[in-house]
């Protein structure tokens, strides 16, 4: 008798794009949004997904070019503190700037559902040593 791993709950997509041409979703990368993660899925033969954790989200940054105001998309980076991805890009996605709020409205929700303090975001040593005594003036 074989054994089965346990199945994974189904993850609740909140957004969910494509990597956008001429304003057209032709491409092989998708991005999307759950409620603690943000996943980036490149590749047609050979796969590659990454994701950031909503609540290592230090700054999001909006991008938007000539041609991509034209076209109605724009990019949406990410800054997190996370070591193999410290900047996601979201590239050329329909609507950026309510991309851009809903992620912050989620990574907020996640600091304040996971107690993240600010300090433990920006990567700083919260414990200092103490300050060195006075020299002895003698």
């Amino acid at each position: 008798m074989k054994h089965r791993a346990p199945e994974a709950e189904p993850i609740n997509c909140l957004w969910q794009d494509k990597k956008r041409h001429l304003g057209l979703p032709l491409s092989f990368t998708t991005y999307r949004l759950s409620e603690d993660r943000i996943f980036q899925e490149r590749g047609f033969l050979n796969i590659r997904e990454d994701e950031v954790l909503l609540y290592r989200v230090r700054d999001i940054q909006l991008k938007l070019s000539f041609f991509q105001r034209i076209f109605g998309v724009g990019t949406v980076s990410v800054i997190s503190t996370d070591k193999s991805i410290p900047i996601l890009d979201l590239v050329n996605v329909k609507d950026p700037r309510n991309v851009k709020e809903l992620i912050f409205q989620n990574a907020e929700a996640c600091k304040n559902r996971y107690r993240v303090q600010s300090a433990e975001v920006l990567g700083e040593n919260t414990q200092q040593a103490p300050p060195a005594p006075p020299p002895d003036l003698r």
